[in-house]
């Protein structure tokens, strides 16, 4: 049990693959894995594209403006929230489900995440590496229409997975006691955390193997979440049935 702790807690995203691809079977084995994720209410609202087309990879990988993993992984899924199978399996009893609403998207979010993570997971076991890929969002409707996804199902991530041909640092994660908040939230505490954090992390930039540089998290979060990204997603999972009423 102690492995599988430690095999999570080793987890560094990879960007460089060497030349091996993944078999059908591979990716099988690794999808049906994935599958075994707690699924709210086992609606299970989640597809995955694997692109095994050369022309569909290279214009993924100029969509999600990520050609460096796309190209060179041993596999690429994309990961969709997927309502359509469950309109479908309505349909076998004369029925209409309605998930236009915040939850249902909520739940297909998670379902998808949880779902990915366990193929993630599966993937490191077997010694590949493995990266997410949020870029799928740079064009959401344009990779809607190249995998020729129906109403009902939206491309939430992609993730890139091979033979790793680096071997980054494990990035230091902040410390357990800013995450646990024990019987009610304390945000008094990350006054003295997150100066402390910052200082671990200033270190590992300076200090890692590669991309070495000169910030602290608590000002990158402050750069990254300081202006709305990718507005228009609302509007594009709108299009697809996600109306959050």
């Amino acid at each position: 049990m102690h492995m599988v702790i430690e095999l999570l807690k080793s987890h560094a995203s990879v960007r460089d693959y060497k030349n091996i691809p993944l078999s059908r079977e591979d990716v099988a084995e690794l999808v049906n894995a994935g599958q075994h994720a707690a699924s709210s209410n086992f609606v299970q609202a989640y597809s995955v594209i694997h692109v095994t087309d050369a022309q569909k990879r290279q214009q993924l990988a100029e969509l999600a403006k990520n050609p460096r993993q796309i190209l060179s992984a041993g596999a690429v899924l994309v990961f969709c929230a997927d309502f359509c199978r469950l309109d479908k399996a309505a349909e076998i009893h004369g029925k209409q489900i309605d998930y236009s609403h915040a939850e249902s998207t909520l739940v297909a979010t998670v379902d998808v995440a949880l779902f990915a993570q366990n193929v993630a997971v599966a993937a490191e076991s077997k010694g590949y590496g493995i990266c997410y890929i949020g870029g799928v969002r740079n064009a959401p409707l344009e990779i809607s229409e190249l995998f020729s996804l129906p109403e009902g199902v939206a491309p939430m991530f992609a993730m890139s997975i091979g033979v790793p041909d680096e071997a980054n640092e494990v990035k230091p994660r902040l410390p357990v006691e800013a995450i646990i908040h024990e019987n009610g939230y304390d945000a008094s505490k990350y006054d003295d955390i997150l100066p402390t954090y910052d200082e671990t992390m200033s270190a590992y930039y300076r200090s890692r193997g590669t991309n070495q540089k000169d910030t602290v998290w608590s000002e990158q979060m402050a750069d990254f979440l300081a202006q709305p990204r990718r507005t228009y997603m609302k509007e594009f999972l709108s299009k697809r049935g996600f109306t959050f009423n």
